[in-house]
């Protein structure tokens, strides 16, 4: 870890921590099923049996968490509705108290309106759904809209079409392969839609967070070659250019369901910043004739590419490869890419799983990557702001309890919270931010 100042950051920059509804909330019998519940009560879908019931009951645990944020000096904190408690009687009452509490505490809420607990009776393969979320979307800007200045519409809609419907490990648990296409299309216009309804709201700052990162070729043979830059079509391009560009990648239109070309008008409506989550670059080769696995992730047998380890750097607790010089090629690339279609850029996401109270590789990370942030700003991206994930050790999806993300423990036994070495950490960098 570096020695030297923090660099200082821009005026007005939005330093922040970033938590997710299903991940934290439980009080699951508060509100209505989410494919998550339906995928997590599945045998052997949550590698330690878990489920989010209870979580970090943070649904009545609420001020004390609030009170965690206030305490890191932070001036904004990221957190996502919760579409089947929003949906059910009395849901947006907690929100709405949520909020009040942030408010008072002098803290920027930043709402993310999907991030992956769809209500059980849906499904992202019916275009129906994107018009369902934008009643949705209406009705939380309704109730909300008059305390928050930042909305994100949908988080990593990239993971949830290839986790959760094309490789299944994620719910809804459907293995489609390329079948899953029409998700990706529908969380898209469902997107375009939720803009147009925060506008009609009066919603000020809008965007999206998607998940972004380096694709690197495993070698400079040309079947490598044309396998990175595949895989980087998929989870970089199809996400990233019907929002900003209001195109889908040469070829990738066709495949998508309905009159694509009409719904790009919509998909692509101007935003006033773009989120990115970004953990780690993935290497990728040509086909090996075996699956291959990078961080849980397996890829099956019969796609155009493998996943390759990434050696020379240290690992994460989850096999992540910690590389903060990513984020500066990522962002200078996107900027290289997309010229002035490319808006303000919020790290909306990133962060390490590592366990221990002294957490010292978890400050190396941040540290790393904040000071990777910074290179890009100096290189002209226009970055506006930070979150780290995340305040809380949570439900980390498939992994259950086993990986833990948060600058605070979570003892889930007792509920009992406990800052780490990291939380004192950011608070002290900070103070010379802010």
């Amino acid at each position: 870890m570096a020695t030297d100042p923090m660099p200082q950051f821009p005026p007005g920059f939005l330093w922040g921590v970033s938590t997710s509804a299903h991940q934290i909330e439980g009080a699951a019998d508060e509100r209505g099923p989410s494919v998550w519940d339906v995928f997590s009560a599945e045998p052997g879908r949550i590698k330690d049996g878990s489920t989010a019931a209870v979580a970090c009951d943070h649904y009545h645990r609420y001020r004390e968490d609030i009170a965690l944020v206030a305490g890191l000096g932070v001036n904004a904190y990221r957190f996502s509705v919760s579409w089947p408690r929003a949906a059910s009687p009395g849901g947006l009452g907690f929100y709405d108290r949520l909020v009040d509490e942030l408010c008072a505490a002098g803290i920027r809420p930043v709402v993310t309106l999907y991030h992956w607990d769809l209500p059980a009776d849906l499904d992202w393969l019916k275009r129906d759904t994107a018009s369902r979320f934008a009643e949705h979307v209406g009705t939380v800007a309704a109730r909300l809209g008059d305390r928050v200045g930042h909305w994100i519409t949908l988080n990593e809609p990239a993971e949830h079409t290839l986790l959760g419907h094309a490789l299944g490990v994620h719910a809804p648990g459907k293995q489609l392969l390329f079948d899953a296409l029409p998700t990706a299309h529908h969380q898209l216009l469902a997107h375009g839609l939720a803009v147009s309804a925060l506008r009609a709201a009066g919603a000020g700052q809008v965007g999206i967070a998607n998940s972004h990162g380096p694709t690197w070729p495993a070698s400079d043979d040309p079947a490598d070659q044309e396998a990175a830059a595949f895989y980087d079509l998929l989870l970089n391009r199809l996400f990233a250019e019907p929002v900003l560009l209001g195109a889908y990648p040469q070829g990738l239109g066709d495949l998508m369901p309905g009159d694509p070309q009409a719904d790009l008008e919509t998909i692509g409506a101007p935003l006033d910043f773009y989120g990115v989550n970004y953990y780690a670059p993935t290497r990728v080769g040509a086909p090996q004739g075996a699956a291959s696995e990078f961080g849980g992730v397996r890829v099956p047998d019969g796609l155009p590419f493998s996943l390759r380890e990434i050696d020379g750097y240290p690992l994460t607790d989850f096999g992540w490869p910690v590389v903060p010089h990513g984020l500066t090629d990522l962002l200078t690339g996107f900027r290289r890419r997309y010229g002035d279609r490319l808006p303000p850029v919020i790290i909306t996401e990133n962060g390490c799983a590592y366990d221990g109270l002294d957490d010292q590789h978890r400050i190396a990370f941040h540290d790393g990557h904040l000071r990777a942030l910074h290179r890009a700003i100096e290189a002209g991206v226009d970055v506006r702001g930070y979150f780290v994930w995340s305040l809380l050790d949570n439900f980390e999806w498939a992994e259950g309890y086993a990986r833990r993300f948060g600058l605070v423990h979570v003892d889930f036994a007792t509920q009992q919270r406990t800052p780490k070495a990291s939380y004192t950490w950011l608070r002290e960098t900070l103070r010379a931010q802010l």
